[in-house]
Order: structure tokens, then sequence, then C-alpha cells
């Protein structure tokens, strides 16, 4: 009985080693196919390209292919290509990720790890100990915990690069505004010069601290006015030609939208302070 059992999981759980795969037609590897149980496959010397669903990628040493049941998917070799194929049962797919991942592993743990989890796997099948379904289910479980757990220290890391990136954007066009804000420049022009789209920097910026660009480019235009208004006697022309504004008339209108206030309702509003 308990070999009907272990023969019954062999055929749900294998361990292929690509070279295997690779031999023969190449069609055989590079067709686009798909498998009705999750399938890892774990390259470890090498070098091709693999298509999952339409997108191609390049992989090498120490990747690690994850593809969920359904997953059409198909790869190439340039030259020899070691590692395997880890075939795991339909019932065990909500516990690995869902969707196909591609995973890079440069340290020489994580490389390690996964070798052995595989290795262990593969022993498992070739034993003939006692409880050997068993085996196979906490051995696939606990590379499922170290799957997920890769994949979410990736999405972390996206994460934080990705947090720093808006950060240094937002930290470049406040550098610039801070330079250019007397000038007739807008947020497009700023966006220009730091390579991204208008839509890109407001969205950044929203992300960051709440405003849009064009909020942060207000601001501080016209904080400047308010403080030239309050602490000089420059006339109101002056100031909107100061700031980058095309006529007084258009400052007036700006200003207003702004404060509720015309520039100089704003400036007899408070005690005038020599510049």
């Amino acid at each position: 009985m308990k070999m009907i059992l272990k023969n019954e999981f062999h055929d749900h759980y294998r361990v292929v080693p690509i070279s295997r795969f690779a031999q023969g037609e190449k069609w055989r590897i590079e067709a686009m196919r798909s498998y009705r149980q999750p399938v890892l496959i774990w390259f470890t010397k090498g070098q091709g390209r693999i298509t999952i669903n339409g997108q191609a990628h390049g992989y090498g040493p120490h990747n690690a292919i994850f593809l969920p049941p359904g997953t059409m998917h198909g790869f190439s070799t340039v030259g020899t290509v070691f590692g395997n194929i880890v075939f795991l049962p339909a019932d065990m797919a909500s516990e690995f990720p869902e969707t196909a991942q591609h995973l890079r592993f440069r340290d020489v743990q994580r490389q390690a790890q996964l070798t052995a989890l595989i290795d262990t796997l593969q022993g498992e099948l070739k034993s003939d100990l006692p409880d050997t379904a068993q085996a196979l289910r906490c051995h696939s479980g606990l590379l499922a915990v170290w799957l997920n757990r890769q994949v979410a220290c990736l999405e972390g890391d996206c994460k934080e690069a990705k947090r720093r990136a808006s950060h240094r954007l937002v930290s470049g066009f406040c550098r610039l505004v801070e330079r250019d804000f007397k000038t007739p420049k807008t947020v497009a022009d700023y966006a220009t010069e730091l390579g991204v789209t208008p839509t890109h920097l407001s969205r950044v910026c929203n992300e960051c601290a709440g405003k849009s660009a064009s909020a942060f480019l207000a601001d501080r235009v016209h904080f400047e006015a308010r403080k030239l208004l309050r602490e000089t006697r420059l006339p109101v022309q002056e100031i909107a030609r100061m700031l980058g504004f095309s006529s007084a008339a258009y400052f007036t209108r700006a200003f207003h939208k702004i404060t509720g206030q015309s520039p100089s309702a704003f400036r007899h509003g408070g005690n005038l302070i020599a510049a």
C-alpha cells in the first residue's frame, strides 16, 4: 500500500535536471507550454532567455523562475545550462506565490539555501523511507515558505528603491524651484529639466508631500510676494516683474487666487517693515 502511495506522489513531485530537458529537439523546451501544477526552475549555470506570459527575460546563473499553474512559458539555452526543474503537486498551488516570479540571487547564502531545499526534496523522492508522502509535503511546504519570503523581500526592496527615487526627484525639483522661482518657468519646464513628465512629477510630489508640483511652485512664489509686499515699498508692478509675471494684472489675479486678497490689500493689512 505504501509503495502505491509513493508512486502516486512521484507522479506529482518531480525534480528533473535541466540538462535532461534540454537534450534532443529544441521545441521540447522552447515552444510555449504550461503545466497544471506549480513549477520551479532553478538555473545554477549557463544562460539563455525565458518567455513568461509573453514577456521575454534573459536569465543566468542562480536565477529562479516560479510558474503558477497555467503559466504559458518556454525557454532557450545558450550552450550548456545546469540546474533543476521542480514539479510540485497542483493542490499545493495556494501555498506558493500567486504570480510568476523571476528571482535573481547574488548572495551565496540564498543560493545555497535554495539548492539545499531542492536537494532535500529530490533525496526524499529517491529514498525508500516510510511516510514519504508526509515528508514530501513538509519539504515542499518549506520551499513555499522560503519562496514567499524571497518575493516579500524583493517587493520590499523595490518599494524602498521607489521611495528613495521619489524623494530624490522631489528634492531635485525643490532645489530647481528655489533657484529659479523668480523666472517664468512652469512645472512643465522643471519636469523637462528633471527628465520626467509633468504628470509624473506632480504625482510624485503628491505621494511624498500631499501637494502637487504646481502647489509647491505657487507656495514658493507667493511667499516671496507676501514678503516683498510687507517688507518693502516696491511697487506691485515691480514685484510682479521680479517674480517672473508677465504683467501686474496677471500677478494680481494669481495673488488673489492664492490669498483671497489683492496685493495692495495684503500690503496695507500689516505693518510695513523696511527692507
